[in-house]
């Protein structure tokens, strides 16, 4: 019978050389050698006034070692990285065994702010010296994520007005009820749940009376619309996603096509992808050459974006919610659809469209301008000419008194029940209001071979570094709160996507 020598994995005391730890080639190796020898973190001596009194401080440059290398295994959690600063023989090693707080950590991050840009703009450097950064394709994507907010608490001030007003109702209901008890010839007791529950609701109602106090007015959408605020994090914003509507951010990252480099990163409280893409392209103006192709899915799409693009002289091919249905290698696309999740899918099934009249259903005479419908009832036309969406047509509708006892109401109409008449168009040509249809042109141009070439290449190059994100670096949520601190998580975890790259590249090996 087979012997074989003993393992032994019990605990040792044994001396380590932690610099020899640190192997070159990998990610830790040029995680250290950036922030040692090629990136200046002195602007961070700011940051303390401990000159002549006070504690020393731990050197922030270790501190950020340590949370971009636990960011880079998927670890978050402030309390956890400081376990594995204790544990582990690699965060030891990037820590100098220094074994900091997981309040220091948690702090530390929470406070980077706006140091944290010049820090990703000289890891940029560091890539673009070493080749990495190619200028020929920026590819422009978002992903949504959850923050540290809930979105049960998100509204507009005239729905938290109606919640506090109904719990101070419901809180003066229980009072007045308790009088009542209290006047009887035998008192009862006084339920303890009931008042614990009323002096919830009056504290809750206060909470929020407060509230509408410090924030005056709703948020406003670039329109003017108003937009729901939410009382955890005002600065997040309801969106709707494919597992559901989430209370959160909108990650941005622009993405150069020779070696996958995250040349920008942005966070917005914002669920429109539309309104991302100008702030996107005008942060990579100083990486921008004349030739430099900006692409983007459908979600960035409108005519004022592209207006803009083309008024910067900014070569892009931004896709269009109809793409690829003109495209014929996705006709077969749908056998591809995964199965929804069964806790995920919120959809409903799809209705039957109704078998209701179309405009050919109607005798519509342009010579004359009469339209009779299929009853033989005459139609009031609705004015000379009427634009709907830039085109051109005439408008008739039924009369009270023939569509109301009309036995075709339930073919005509959609909901005979409460629709009272009958509308019908019929449009004979297209006006634009704007001097150049940009949309338009958008599309001739990327459904040319050269155009659906170039915009197949934006898959392979943003699509895999989402996937680094999400899947390797365990990217599921944001546990910050405000737009500030969310942005400066959402660049450290681009800033571990690049220190990768050049780790890959052999960069100080």
């Amino acid at each position: 019978m087979a012997r074989y020598k003993p393992i032994d994995t019990q605990p040792k005391f044994i001396p380590v050389d932690l610099a020899a730890q640190l192997l070159p080639g990998t990610f830790e190796h040029a995680l250290h050698h950036l922030l040692e020898h090629a990136i200046d973190v002195t602007p961070f001596d700011a940051r303390y006034r401990n000159d002549s009194t006070g504690a020393p401080a731990y050197p922030p440059a270790m501190l950020l070692r340590v949370v971009l290398f636990a960011y880079a295994r998927g670890i978050v959690s402030s309390r956890a990285i400081a376990r594995a600063c204790e544990d582990h023989v690699t965060f030891i090693a990037l820590s100098g065994d220094s074994r900091p707080h997981f309040t220091t950590i948690a702090h530390f991050v929470s406070t980077l702010g706006d140091q944290i840009a010049p820090i990703f703009a000289a890891v940029l450097a560091v890539c673009d010296r070493q080749g990495l950064i190619g200028r020929e394709m920026f590819a422009i994507d978002g992903v949504k994520l959850p923050s540290n907010a809930s979105k049960h608490r998100s509204g507009t001030r005239a729905d938290f007005e109606r919640q506090a007003a109904k719990m101070e109702r419901a809180a003066e209901a229980m009072l007045a009820r308790h009088r009542v008890e209290d006047a009887r010839d035998t008192e009862p007791t006084l339920a303890a749940k009931d008042t614990a529950r009323r002096e919830r609701l009056l504290r809750d109602a206060a909470e929020l009376r407060t509230w509408l106090t410090q924030h005056p007015k709703d948020r406003r959408g670039p329109t003017g619309a108003i937009r729901k605020s939410n009382r955890t994090d005002n600065e997040s914003a309801k969106m709707a996603t494919s597992k559901g509507v989430i209370q959160g951010y909108t990650g941005v990252a622009t993405v150069d096509a020779a070696h996958q480099i995250i040349v920008d990163a942005q966070a917005h409280g914002v669920g429109a992808e539309q309104e991302l893409l100008l702030p996107a392209v005008d942060a990579t103006s100083a990486l921008r050459q004349p030739e430099t192709m900006i692409t983007a899915d459908a979600g960035y799409h409108s005519e004022a974006n592209l207006r803009a693009l083309a008024d910067a002289e900014v070569s892009a091919l931004i896709a269009d919610k109809d793409m690829r249905r003109r495209d014929a290698r996705f006709a077969t696309q749908d056998r591809y659809t995964a199965l929804p999740h069964a806790l995920h899918d919120k959809s409903k099934p799809a209705r039957k469209p109704l078998a209701v009249f179309g405009p050919d259903d109607f005798q519509y005479d342009p010579v004359a301008r009469t339209c009779v419908c299929p009853a033989g009832k005459s139609l009031y036309r609705r004015g000379a000419a009427r634009v709907t969406h830039d085109h051109v047509g005439a408008h008739f509708r039924g009369a009270k008194r023939d569509c109301g006892p009309c036995a075709l109401r339930a073919q005509c109409l959609r909901s005979p029940d409460t629709t009272p008449t009958r509308t019908v168009a019929f449009f004979h040509g297209r006006v634009s209001t704007r001097d150049v249809d940009h949309s338009a042109a958008m599309r001739d141009r990327i459904d040319t071979p050269e155009g659906r070439a170039q915009y197949a290449q934006r898959f392979a190059v943003v699509e895999p570094v989402f996937a680094n994100l999400r899947a390797n670096k365990r990217l599921d949520h944001f546990t910050l709160r405000g737009r500030g601190k969310v942005d400066t998580q959402w660049k450290l975890y681009c800033l571990v996507h690049n220190i990768e790259k050049l780790a890959h590249a052999g960069y100080a090996a």
